[in-house]
């Protein structure tokens, strides 16, 4: 806890304590002394109270908010993250060759299996078209690099 403090002199000046009781016990041991004079007459100047206005209010709101937002994007992903390193753990990857490989699955020409792969917006739409199921799978930027 800060603390303002003034001498019998009169010098204020500030002084940092674990609570009110370290304060007191420091204070009537006489441990407490003025940054300008020395005196071990100190006491605790008169403080202008801290008034919480609505805007510090909705500021501290908004931090509680924006820091439970974040966790839960912080969870969602890595949820994300173990899902698709579970669908990716039990598939082949087949890369650049995944529309043609899913076709080949949906038509019968090749035995069914998990596969995954890269495919553009106009291969998957195509894909969806021609009613193959298909589940998109993110990138992470970790993944990237």
């Amino acid at each position: 806890m800060k603390f303002t403090l003034q001498c019998a002199a009169g010098h204020e000046f500030e002084a940092w304590f674990r609570s009110n009781e370290d304060y007191e016990t420091q204070t009537k041991r006489g441990l407490v002394e003025c940054a300008h004079c020395g005196s071990s007459r100190v006491g605790k100047a008169l403080m202008a109270p801290s008034i919480a206005t609505g805007r510090a209010k909705d500021d501290r709101k908004q931090a509680v908010i924006q820091a439970v937002a974040d966790a839960a994007r912080t969870e969602y992903i890595e949820r994300i993250r173990q899902m698709t390193a579970e669908l990716k753990s039990g598939a082949t990857d087949v890369g650049e060759r995944f529309p043609e490989e899913a076709r080949k699955i949906h038509y019968g020409e090749r035995d069914a299996e998990a596969i995954y792969g890269k495919a553009d917006r106009d291969e998957v739409e195509a894909l969806l078209d021609e009613g193959i199921a298909l589940l998109p799978l993110p990138d992470f930027p970790d993944d990237l690099n």
